[in-house]
């Protein structure tokens, strides 16, 4: 008998189990931004401005290999944590419907230069200005998913320690995970950063925005951050289950 019962519970679990993971989801967008954010340091002068243009035009600045491993984290690591599977990303960038999709608050060429998207990826503005791409994108995958999903990792300046125009930098990496369903309402959206060990310089108030000075911190600040994410996920993912 405590057999039997044995096996019945046994066979529940993974028929619910099961059906926990029948949802599929459609990853639609992943990329970085190569625009630096100073917000956080209270100051903006033109030179610091220019800087920042000049780093995103500057070829050696070359976020692509983060995006990459940001990229690899996420699918061999965090897509095991959420309550559905992820579509196969061939199945999403090969489809017509979404290689035709041109996103509403589409950018131009020049806009584009600041954004790094991974390959196979249309870069596409998720969240701050109406619903429209979130659904029509839902509507591409409708068939095949229960909804969509965005992933954008971002890198900011934070203010350290000093005095003066003479203080300490960090790098703060930024991660916006967000999740609409199969009607483009959104199920959650999670927004998670953490700073980079590595600190830099202001000298006369102006960070010093070298390449080799910058890219260190922000993978710094981007290991940081993907410890963070694989602890706290399952924890910050329970709204998934609304899906």
């Amino acid at each position: 008998m405590k057999k039997n019962i044995l096996l019945i519970c046994i066979a529940l679990f993974l028929i619910t189990k099961g059906f926990a993971q029948d949802k599929k989801v459609a990853v639609v967008g992943f990329y970085t931004d190569k625009i630096i954010s100073f917000s956080d340091l209270d100051i903006g002068s033109e030179a610091l401005i220019a800087s920042v243009l000049k780093l995103r035009d500057n070829p050696d600045f070359d976020l692509t290999p983060m995006l990459e491993q940001f990229h690899e984290e996420f699918f061999g690591t965090y897509a095991k944590k959420f309550p559905f599977d992820l579509l196969p990303e061939e199945d999403v960038a090969s489809n017509p419907d979404y290689i035709a999709f041109t996103p509403k608050y589409d950018k131009d060429e020049e806009e584009l230069k600041r954004f790094v998207v991974y390959d196979g990826y249309k870069y596409i503005h998720e969240g701050f200005m109406g619903k429209d791409n979130e659904i029509a994108t839902a509507k591409i995958f409708s068939d095949k998913a229960d909804g969509v999903m965005f992933v954008e990792i971002h890198f900011a300046l934070q203010k350290g320690f000093g005095i003066g125009g003479t203080a300490t930098v960090k790098m703060r990496a930024y991660a916006r995970i967000a999740l609409y369903d199969k009607t483009g309402k959104k199920v959650f959206a999670i927004s998670e950063g953490e700073n980079s060990k590595k600190t830099s310089v202001m000298v006369g108030g102006i960070p010093v925005m070298k390449t080799e000075k910058i890219l260190p911190m922000c993978e710094s600040a981007l290991q940081q951050l993907m410890k963070d994410l694989e602890k706290r996920l399952p924890k910050i993912i329970k709204k998934a289950d609304k899906l």
